[in-house]
């Protein structure tokens, strides 16, 4: 065995002209590359595996729980029935069907299915095995068996005739690209045709044994040993024939003990082999089988040349063994696309079985006038459940079959086709976010709930759903749901308890994109607890979520899009004739529990219907008490919001007055610091040469045109705000009379119309005022006089000043603003008041008097 060990250590292989010829192999198993001691996974479970690496445990929890309060499960059971591989079955079974993490992945899905779909006939995937055990297997250091590694070539070769015939068909109609997409999934995968070859230069997958051409020692040794083998053979044979003729056994026999050749003697004439070795005998004793001693070298040369065959063997096992592990990352990655496109065949396959079309998938702002849908995120018409469809075409197909053989006739009159399930038209505005379905028991509000739930899945996941025209949804990161009894012995819970909490959980990881779904929300406690509750739930999802879907049995509920325009309300149809629902939703709508007439439609004792319903018209009034009182609240909940609106408005009024006094304020001071820049210029006027005094005149004359200018400038600033604030205020006002457009409180409209009565007076109370005064007609017409009240262009026009000094005879006085004294001159003007009793003359003359003074 050393010598095989040895000579193993340089084996030469004989491969085609494309391999390498020459080989090292390990000349220990135990040296066969390993691969780190980490936890394997195959590349189905990194294709399929959920988003789980972002979800915390309760996100992952109730997105498990969720698909199976939906029966995801029995979809992908259904969708497994298609499936062409074992690892695209196993998936399907196990529920691993991939979901898209996002938009742009789910519809890639969809673009891959509807591909699948246009498939004139199937794709052939036989020889292509689930090799995913054996790969990992390989990589931990585990010697392969030849059955394992042929297996693993076999696989490979088949997914290189998988790519084959997609790429055949995408050659045959290259223009409308119709393949691509499934052309795409195998594109650049690299088939390891290599390695293939190897295998199936080296071993038999029919006799699943190693070719003599795997290595030239291996040839050489199995010629010898062939050699050796046919000359113990016939040694044997001519000594038993020998035996037999002597009378030594009752007919010839060469057999193998102990791994080796030996002959049939009877006991008695063991004397007929000389030398020979008794290697074992019969059971009663009575045979002995004996190795001639001419057998023994030869014997002794079969042993060790099988021994040497076993080593040669087990070399080339370990170098494919090697190989593969060496591959087992491009092997996975090849058997991950594989399994996919497999996957899409299988959702292209039972679109048809259907009759399903493709999702599109909505926009909150997709809305336009060519396109009515555009105003809805989910506009499905005529949806089947997709497992209540599946039912009836099951039995459907099962019929047709049967009908061959007794009769279209008399099938139909024995064996009744079961009816389809009743078409479901889904319409959900873009502005809602919680739609609260209404309706009575058995009238299929938990169905419609879960078949859009469903729907969500099955787009997110690639599938087509069966409905009609062309249905469009939004594409939702989670769909949670809150479906059953969540009651728990174990862990204390009673019914009541175990939705709250599950309610909780839900809260806590939604999301601005996730869908919501709710049965009987509210239900198990007192209903005025619970209609309050499951109110403040709702309203603090709203804002949290992308569509809630909530079934109930309280009514106030449904007059939560009244005063919220995020509510919508829809009805399940209830026929009084005939006492059952019609299974149709009416959107909009709200609709009644109709208890006592589907008791009676069940047959209940009449007696008891009668009293039941005696009890429903006493408490009718308490329950018009009850919603009086519940109207009462809201409107003053409504009361007491305009109240504090208008509080605002006011503030908002305040501090536009202040700021426009603030402004004027400092226009006042600019224009007082000007003047007494002009009188100290004329003060030093007499000091300075001609051509100074002519430029400060100059400059003094300028300083005129630039107040009026910075006046113009902050009174239009002034007036841009106040403007702006009016805007706003109306845009309040109209809101406030939006929101009391359906009530009935007359006091609201009459405090609204006051309120905007004097907010308008207020801002034309602070409204700059702007006049013009013409030179010509104030020199001709008005000489100021002390004691006059004036209006003064630039200091606001609502204000007055008062007339105390005459400074010269050009037109320009003194006038006092409030505790300010600026100079003006008269046609910048304009009178408003005269005081009569005192004299113009003095004050004249007093002004001339003060004025040589200062000069």
């Amino acid at each position: 065995m050393a010598t095989a060990s040895a000579a193993a250590a340089n084996l030469y292989l004989r491969l085609p002209s494309t391999l390498p010829c020459t080989v090292s192999f390990p000349t220990r198993l135990s040296r066969i590359p390993r691969a780190p001691p980490r936890r394997l996974r195959t590349a189905a479970s990194r294709t399929l595996a959920p988003p789980a690496t972002s979800e915390v445990p309760e996100a992952e929890e109730l997105r498990l729980e969720a698909e199976s309060a939906l029966e995801w499960d029995g979809v992908c059971a259904r969708l497994a029935d298609f499936a062409a591989t074992a690892a695209g079955r196993a998936a399907c079974g196990e529920g691993r069907v991939p979901v898209g993490r996002s938009r742009e992945e789910s519809e890639r899905l969809l673009e891959q299915t509807a591909a699948a779909s246009l498939l004139t006939a199937p794709l052939d995937f036989g020889g292509v095995g689930d090799v995913s055990a054996v790969v990992a297997a390989a990589a931990r250091g585990r010697l392969l068996a030849v059955r394992e590694i042929c297996g693993v070539g076999r696989s490979l070769r088949a997914a290189r005739g998988v790519f084959d015939q997609v790429k055949r068909l995408a050659e045959e109609m290259p223009a409308d690209g119709r393949y691509s997409s499934l052309l795409d999934i195998l594109q650049g995968c690299d088939f390891l045709t290599e390695l293939v070859k190897m295998i199936e230069f080296c071993l038999d997958s029919n006799l699943s044994m190693v070719l003599d051409r795997a290595s030239e020692r291996l040839g050489a040794i199995r010629k010898e040993r062939k050699m050796n083998v046919e000359m113990l053979e016939s040694l044997l044979r001519d000594t038993s024939v020998k035996i037999f003729q002597a009378g030594g056994v009752d007919s010839p026999v060469v057999t193998k003990r102990r791994s080796r050749m030996c002959v049939g003697v009877k006991a008695s004439h063991k004397h007929l082999v000389p030398g020979g070795i008794v290697l074992s005998s019969s059971g009663s004793g009575v045979t002995y089988f004996m190795e001639p001693r001419d057998a023994v070298k030869l014997n002794n040369t079969e042993v060790k040349l099988s021994g040497d065959e076993r080593a040669e063997e087990l070399a080339v096992l370990g170098l494919l063994t090697s190989r593969i592990a060496e591959s087992r990352m491009k092997i996975r990655h090849l058997m991950g696309k594989i399994l996919e496109l497999d996957l899409a065949c299988a959702r292209g396959s039972y679109a048809l079985w259907i009759n399903g079309v493709r999702p599109a998938f909505s926009d909150r702002d997709s809305s336009s006038e060519s396109d009515p849908s555009g105003a809805y995120s989910v506009f499905i018409e005529g949806i089947q459940h997709p497992l209540l469809l599946e039912q009836s075409l099951g039995t459907v197909e099962e019929l047709s079959t049967e009908a061959t053989e007794v009769g279209k006739e008399q099938l139909s009159e024995d064996h009744p086709v079961p009816s389809m399930p009743v078409p479901l038209d889904m319409h959900v505005k873009n502005n809602t976010r919680i739609v609260v379905i209404s309706g009575p028991n058995t009238g299929g509000k938990t169905a419609t709930m879960k078949t859009l739930g469903l729907a969500s899945l099955m787009s997110k996941a690639g599938m087509f759903f069966p409905a009609k025209g062309r249905p469009r949804l939004p594409w939702f990161d989670q769909v949670l749901a809150d479906i059953g009894d969540h009651q728990s012995l174990e862990n204390s819970l009673s019914t009541f308890s175990g939705n709250i909490s599950r309610l909780r959980k839900i809260a806590q990881v939604v999301s601005t994109d996730s869908l919501v779904l709710i049965d009987e929300i509210g239900s198990g406690t007192d209903p005025s607890e619970g209609v309050s509750l499951s109110t403040s739930i709702l309203k603090y999802l709203a804002s949290r979520l992308n569509l809630a879907v909530v079934t109930t049995h309280y009514a106030d509920l449904s007059r939560l899009k009244a005063v919220d325009d995020r509510f919508e309300n829809a009805a399940m149809e209830f026929c009084l004739k005939t006492l059952k629902p019609t299974y149709r939703v009416l959107w909009g709508s709200t609709g009644n529990s109709n208890a006592l007439s589907i008791a009676k439609s069940i047959g209940f004792d009449q007696k008891v219907l009668d009293r039941a319903q005696e009890w429903v018209e006493k408490l009718l009034p308490d329950k018009q008490k009850e919603r009086q009182g519940l109207l009462y609240g809201s409107l003053l909940d409504e009361r007491n919001l305009l109240e504090s609106q208008a509080n605002e408005v006011a503030s908002v009024l305040s501090e536009v007055e202040d700021l426009y006094n603030e402004v004027h304020l400092f226009t006042v001071i600019i224009c007082f610091d000007i003047s007494t820049f002009v009188i100290l210029v004329l003060s030093v006027e007499t000091s300075l040469d001609n051509n100074l005094i002519l430029k400060i005149r100059l400059e003094a004359d300028e300083l005129d045109s630039r107040v009026a200018a910075l006046k113009a400038k902050e009174s239009q600033k002034v007036q841009q705000e106040l403007k702006s604030v009016k805007s706003q205020m109306d845009l309040l006002i109209k809101n406030f009379e939006v929101q009391l457009k359906n009530s009935k409180l007359e006091q609201y409209n009459s405090i609204m119309r006051k309120a905007e009565s004097a907010t308008a007076s207020l801002a034309a109370a602070h409204q700059p005022t702007e006049f013009a005064v013409s030179d010509d007609e104030n020199k001709s017409s008005y000489v100021p006089q002390i004691g006059d009240k004036v209006y003064v262009e630039g200091l606001g026009g609502g204000s007055m000043a008062t007339v105390v000094e005459i400074l010269s005879e050009d037109g320009s006085c003194m006038v006092q603003y409030g505790k300010i004294k600026v100079r003006a001159k008269n046609n910048k003007m304009k009178l408003a008041q005269r005081d009569t009793k005192e004299t113009s003359a003095s004050s004249s003359a007093q002004g001339k008097v003060r004025f040589t003074s200062a000069l």
